[in-house]
């Protein structure tokens, strides 16, 4: 493995131009001068652009990416997202997860993603077909990015028991953490215990997803906190959607905020498909919500809150192209955001929040492993408001993208 130094870049928090020295696939110093003695390593100016350590996405579906040519949308709803996709998986094989799977996931690579956890549906229609064809991915992409896989219940568990035993086959043969899906279920409370009986019994973590429309009421979110509690998981139990939220006055937000950071519950907020499926019914005077949970609220509030993908072409969200930072202005953009603080707080909601939720160091320091991304930005504010290319990736000191600023071809 080749040991290098990039210099002329720039890092958060840092001023003036900086270097980073590279050996056997870690960082072994960082700073201005950072291999100033090194004369004979390969050098690479890196013409001042931010470097960090790569997008972290914490929430994606790779397995039911990909398939809207499909899954004809008529009423953009919850209910038909889940009715088309079930149809739709019962026909998947391992080769076609595997191939879109893939595809997906080379673009979110190009985008500047290193880790990524992808939900992958067993039940009875899709077996562990979906599941088989993730794990080889895993495998076969190692090299350019650590993919975790979450066994997930979508479509319930009361009303198909069978699939708790697909569920343990799925973690007897490798997978990393369990979801669940209460509000499918016809039982949401018991849904939500067997998902813990079950990590509990694995040693693994949870991810729900849960209260995911704008109704206040009704909510299993207390039940959640309330078990994670009782079992002692925090720092290990995170929820995805929780529009409810969205729903709530500020000092109820506030009261739930608290409890989840207590009880070490982490928030993942989905902008593309939360807006995509909330709030298509007018409210009282013709307006129409935005249905996303109150993200920076949560975060200011002490819980781990990030932002992530979701869903890629498919019924529940027909766009998108694994753009972790494309995802980070949606969200700045319909919170209404605007200074350096909130947007730099909003690229730490795919990098360093994430990164925590999943139990990864991604600093840029002596000692960490050189993952390392280009992007052609000054500072993490400019990133998240320019949408900033990616113009480098290295994966453990290896470079595995370069995509230099092309050049506009002017007439003299």
């Amino acid at each position: 493995m080749t040991d290098f130094i990039l210099e002329n870049l720039r890092l958060a928090g840092e001023s003036g131009p900086q270097s980073l020295r590279i050996a056997q696939g870690r960082i072994v110093e960082r700073g201005p001068g950072a291999g100033a003695l090194e004369d004979d390593l390969p050098r690479r100016d890196c013409g001042g652009y931010l470097a960090c350590a790569g997008f972290v996405d914490s929430h994606i579906h790779l397995d039911k990416a990909l398939i809207l040519d499909r899954c004809p949308i008529c009423e953009g709803t919850l209910a038909e997202a889940v009715r088309l996709t079930a149809t739709a998986k019962a026909a998947f094989t391992e080769e076609d997860v595997y191939t879109r799977a893939a595809a997906l996931l080379e673009r979110a690579v190009r985008h500047g993603t290193l880790v990524m956890r992808s939900f992958v549906e067993v039940d009875p229609r899709a077996g562990l077909r979906s599941f088989h064809a993730l794990a080889r991915l895993r495998a076969d992409y190692a090299d350019v990015i650590d993919l975790e896989l979450c066994a997930f219940a979508q479509e319930g568990l009361t009303q198909e028991p069978q699939t708790l035993d697909l569920l343990h086959a799925a973690l007897s043969e490798g997978a990393d953490l369990l979801g669940g899906c209460p509000y499918t279920d016809s039982d949401p409370v018991a849904h939500v215990t067997q998902i813990f009986d079950l990590a509990e019994r694995h040693g693994v973590a949870v991810d729900f997803h849960a209260d995911f429309d704008l109704d206040p009421s009704g909510a299993i979110l207390p039940e959640i906190l309330s078990q994670t509690r009782a079992r002692g998981m925090a720092g290990r139990v995170s929820v995805g959607h929780a529009t409810k939220l969205g729903a709530l006055p500020p000092d109820e937000v506030a009261r739930i905020a608290a409890q989840m950071q207590a009880a070490g519950v982490a928030l993942c907020v989905l902008p593309a498909t939360d807006l995509f499926l909330n709030g298509r019914q007018p409210g009282p005077e013709g307006l129409r919500p935005r249905g996303l949970a109150p993200a920076l609220a949560l975060a200011r509030a002490g819980v781990t809150v990030t932002l992530a993908t979701n869903n890629v072409l498919n019924p529940f969200t027909p766009l998108g192209d694994g753009s972790l930072l494309r995802m980070a202005g949606l969200y700045a953009n319909i919170a209404q955001l605007a200074s350096d603080a909130e947007m730099a707080e909003t690229f730490a909601m795919i990098t360093d929040a994430p990164a925590a939720l999943m139990g990864r160091d991604r600093a840029l320091v002596p000692g960490a492993p050189a993952d390392i991304v280009l992007l052609d930005a000054p500072d993490p504010a400019m990133a998240v408001r320019m949408g900033a290319p990616v113009r480098a990736v290295w994966k453990a000191g290896r470079l595995v993208l370069d995509q230099p600023r092309a050049e506009i071809l002017r007439q003299r």
